[in-house]
C-alpha cells in the first residue's frame, strides 16, 4: 500500500511541472541580427570545369578507357626487351621495372634487387597531384635531370612550358661518358662486348649532349639549342593526340605533328631525306669500324665492340656510332648535331688511316 502511495507522488509532481512548463509564455522577439559575412566562392577546375568535377576531365570512365587502350599498344606497357633481363637488378631496377622506378623517384636510389618485376603502368609516371590544376599530371619526376655520365651538369629537356620532357630523360640518357671524358688520354681500352653508351640515349641526342664531339669541318649546335627541343619536345612529338596508332600514351612518334610543325604533305618520318641520309652515315662508319678491327659481327646476329685498347678516335667512333644506331630515329631527334658528329668522326677515321 505505501508503494501505491509513492508511485501516486511521483506520477502527481511529474504533472505539476509539466503544466507548470505548458503554461510558461514567451516574450517579444528581438531585433534581427546583422548579416554573416559571405564565404569566397570556389575556384573553376581545368578548362573551366566547376571545381569539383574538374577531376572528371582526365579521369573520367571514357577518357581512361581510351589512355588505357592506347597504353596497351606501347612497348613500355609490354616491357620487352626490359623487364625480364633486366627489372630485378638493382643497378638496372630504376629504369627496367615499375618497382624499381618508383623506388628511385621518391628515394634517388632503388632499395634493392626487385624480387617480382613488372613493366611499367599508371603509377609509374604519376603519383599524386600536388595542385590538382590542369597542367598536374602527378609525374613524379619533372626536374631536369642531372646525367648519369656527369653529375656536375644537367639536361633541361621541358624549356617548352607544355612539356614534361624531362619525365623522359631520367631513363634515356647515355648513363656512360664518353671515351675522352671517361679515361682521357691517347689509347682507351674496350673492356667487353657490352661496351658504349647505354641503349636508347635519345634524350642526349635532342638535348645535344653527351656524344664525342671530335673535331672536324662542321661545326657542332650550341647544346640545348635543336628546334625539336625549343619547339618540339619529346611529348609535343610522342604524345601528340592519338591518331592511327601514333601520339597519345602509345608513345609511338606522331607523324601528325610532324606535318603540323612542318607545313608539309608527309607520308613518313624522312623530313628532308634527313633519315636517309642519317642511315647511310651509319651504314660508312660502322664498315669502317670493322675494317679497323673495333667491331665485329654481321646483320643477322647483330655487331659488337671488339675487346682491346685502339686510338682514342676510334674508341669515340665507336662509342657515336652505337649511340646514334641505338637512338632509332635516324637524325630525327637533332638532325644537325647527328650529322655533324657521323662526318666529323667519319672524316678523323679516314685522316688516321
Amino acid at each position: 500500500m505505501k508503494q501505491t502511495s509513492f508511485l501516486k507522488l511521483i506520477l502527481f509532481a511529474f504533472i505539476c511541472v509539466f503544466m507548470a512548463a505548458s503554461c510558461t509564455k514567451e516574450g517579444p522577439m528581438g531585433p534581427a541580427g546583422s548579416n554573416g559575412t559571405d564565404g569566397e566562392d570556389g575556384t573553376n577546375g581545368r578548362d573551366g570545369a566547376a571545381a569539383n568535377v574538374s577531376c572528371l576531365v582526365c579521369h573520367e570512365s571514357t577518357n581512361m578507357d581510351q589512355i588505357q587502350a592506347e597504353f596497351s599498344m606501347s612497348v613500355h606497357r609490354s616491357g620487352v626487351n626490359a623487364v625480364d633481363y633486366a627489372g630485378g637488378r638493382a643497378s638496372c631496377a630504376e629504369c627496367h621495372s615499375h618497382e624499381g622506378f618508383v623506388q628511385y623517384a621518391i628515394f634517388d636510389e632503388v632499395l634493392g634487387s626487385i624480387t617480382n618485376p613488372t613493366a611499367w603502368q599508371c603509377g609509374t609516371c604519376h603519383g599524386l597531384h600536388k595542385t590538382f590544376e590542369g597542367a598536374d599530371y602527378a609525374l613524379r619526376l619533372s626536374d631536369p635531370v642531372i646525367p648519369k655520365y656527369d653529375p656536375t651538369s644537367t639536361m633541361d629537356l621541358s624549356s617548352n612550358e607544355s612539356s614534361n620532357s624531362n619525365l623522359c630523360a631520367n631513363c634515356h640518357q647515355s648513363r656512360r661518358a664518353e671515351p675522352n671524358k671517361d679515361k682521357p688520354g691517347d689509347t682507351y681500352r674496350i673492356t667487353n662486348t657490352h661496351y658504349g653508351p647505354h641503349h636508347g640515349a635519345q634524350a642526349n641526342v635532342v638535348a645535344g649532349v653527351g656524344f664525342a664531339e671530335i673535331p672536324g669541318t662542321l661545326p657542332y649546335p650550341t647544346a640545348g639549342n635543336s628546334k625539336h627541343l625549343i619547339e618540339a619536345s619529346c611529348t609535343g612529338c610522342h604524345m601528340a593526340k592519338y591518331a592511327d596508332g601514333m601520339g597519345g600514351h602509345t608513345w609511338n612518334p606522331s607523324l601528325g605533328s610532324c606535318i603540323e610543325c612542318h607545313n608539309e604533305d608527309m607520308v613518313d618520318f624522312n623530313y628532308a631525306g634527313v633519315q636517309t641520309e642519317t642511315e647511310e652515315l651509319l651504314v660508312e662508319l660502322r664498315d669502317k669500324l670493322i675494317d679497323l678491327g673495333v667491331v665485329a659481327g654481321d646483320d643477322v646476329d647483330g655487331y659488337h665492340p671488339v675487346v682491346g685498347t685502339y686510338p682514342m678516335a676510334q674508341a669515340q667512333a665507336f662509342f657515336n656510332w652505337v649511340g646514334l644506331e641505338e637512338d632509332r630515329s635516324l637524325g630525327v631527334h637533332n638532325p644537325h648535331y647527328v650529322k655533324a658528329l657521323l662526318e666529323n668522326t667519319l672524316e678523323a677515321l679516314n685522316a688516321d688511316v
